[in-house]
C-alpha cells in the first residue's frame, strides 16, 4: 500500500494506529532506577496500593493475585521509565514472595490509560537515535525490552500464571508485551496490530518468536508484513486472546477467571510450563533478533522517519480534537 506523507493531515492508516488519548504529549522524564527499586512493596497479607512511578501495584490475598496497572506519564508507550518500572515490578515481586512463593499464584498487568493498553515503543526516541546514528542507546533500550519479555515469558521464574488484561488497544511493542502472558483477557473494543512495516521496520521485541510458536511461521509473517489492525474477536478466533470481555468489564472478567480457576492452578501451571518446554524461547534468540532490529533501524530513510513521527504525532493530535 502506498502511503502519502507529503501533508500534515491525519491519514486513515495513522488513525488506525493512533487511538484517542487522554493526556498531552510531553517529554517523559525517566524514573530513576535506584528510587524505583527503593520503593517498598507491602508484605503478603496486606493490600495497600503502591506506586512505582508508572505502575501501580496492589496485592489481593483473597485471590492470591498481584495486580499491576500501567499509569503512564503522558502517551502510553514504553518510555525508558516505564521499562525500568516494569523490570522493578518483576524483580521486587520475586523478592517479596521468595519466602512464601505459593502465596502468589497470579500476576496481572493492565493499564489505567483510557482506551489503551500500550502503544509500543517510544517512536520519537527511536527517530532521534536513528538521525544521530546512536546505535548504542537504541541497543540498550531494545535489550531492556527483550530482557523483560524473557522474564515475563518465563513467569519471573515463579510458580505463577501471568495474565495480560487489555482494556484498550495494544499496538506494536504493546502487542508484543501482551503476547508474553499465559492468559490474555481483552475487552471487545480493543484493537491489536504491528505497524512497524509502515515505516520500514519490523517488530523486533519478540513478536516473530512468539507468533511463530503459537500460530506458525507463515501466519506470523503474514501478520507482521501486512501491518493489519485486528479486532479482539479476530485475535480470539486465532487463539492469541484467551477470554473476551464486554467493554468496561475487563477487571471483573479477570477476577471471575481467577476465582473459577484457582482450584486448578497447579494443573494449569503445569500445562503452561509444558508449552514452554515443548517450544522453548531463550533470551539469546530474542537478543539476536533485536540486534537485527537495531541494524535495520539504523538504515531507515528520511521518509521512514517522517512516517514514524507522523504516527507518534497523530496519537497526540487525535486526543486534542
Amino acid at each position: 500500500m502506498d502511503i502519502a506523507v507529503a501533508d500534515d493531515s491525519v491519514s486513515a492508516t495513522e488513525v488506525a494506529f493512533a487511538p484517542a488519548l487522554a493526556s498531552p504529549d510531553s517529554a517523559a522524564s525517566p524514573v530513576d532506577q535506584a528510587e524505583a527499586t527503593a520503593l517498598a512493596f507491602d508484605l503478603p497479607g496486606q493490600s495497600k496500593l503502591f506506586d512505582l512511578g508508572q505502575i501501580d501495584v496492589q496485592w489481593e490475598p483473597e485471590l492470591n493475585t498481584l495486580w499491576a496497572f500501567i499509569t503512564p506519564l503522558d502517551r502510553p508507550n514504553y518510555n525508558l521509565g516505564l521499562l525500568r518500572d516494569t523490570m522493578t515490578w518483576q524483580m521486587e515481586a520475586k523478592k517479596v514472595f521468595a519466602a512464601e512463593p505459593d502465596a502468589l499464584r497470579y500476576m496481572v498487568l493492565g493499564s489505567r490509560f483510557p482506551g489503551v493498553f500500550n502503544l509500543g515503543g517510544d517512536l520519537e526516541m527511536f527517530a532521534r537515535c536513528i538521525e544521530n546514528q546512536d546505535r548504542e542507546t537504541l541497543r540498550q533500550y531494545s535489550h531492556l525490552c527483550v530482557d523483560i519479555v524473557d522474564r515475563v515469558w518465563h513467569c519471573n521464574d515463579m510458580p505463577v500464571i501471568n495474565i495480560g488484561l487489555a482494556q484498550g488497544d495494544a499496538l506494536g511493542g504493546g502487542f508484543e508485551a501482551l503476547m508474553c502472558f499465559d492468559v490474555i483477557i481483552a475487552e471487545r473494543q480493543a484493537r491489536f496490530g504491528l505497524p512497524e512495516v509502515l515505516f520500514g521496520l519490523f517488530p523486533g521485541m519478540g513478536a516473530y518468536s512468539i507468533l511463530a510458536r503459537r500460530l506458525g511461521h507463515a501466519v506470523a509473517e503474514r501478520m507482521i508484513l501486512s501491518g493489519k489492525v485486528y479486532t479482539a474477536e479476530e485475535m480470539h478466533e486465532m487463539g492469541i486472546i484467551s477470554v473476551l470481555a464486554d467493554p468496561g468489564k475487563g477487571e471483573e472478567v479477570a477476577r471471575e477467571y481467577i476465582a473459577t480457576n484457582r482450584d486448578r492452578h497447579a494443573g494449569q501451571l503445569g500445562v503452561f510450563r509444558a508449552g514452554r518446554r515443548v517450544m522453548p524461547l531463550e533470551l539469546a534468540e530474542l537478543r539476536d533478533i533485536v540486534d537485527g532490529w537495531v541494524d535495520t533501524a539504523m538504515k531507515l530513510t528520511e521518509r521512514d522517519l517522517k512516517m514514524m513521527r507522523r504516527l507518534a504525532n497523530a496519537q497526540t493530535r487525535l486526543h486534542r480534537r
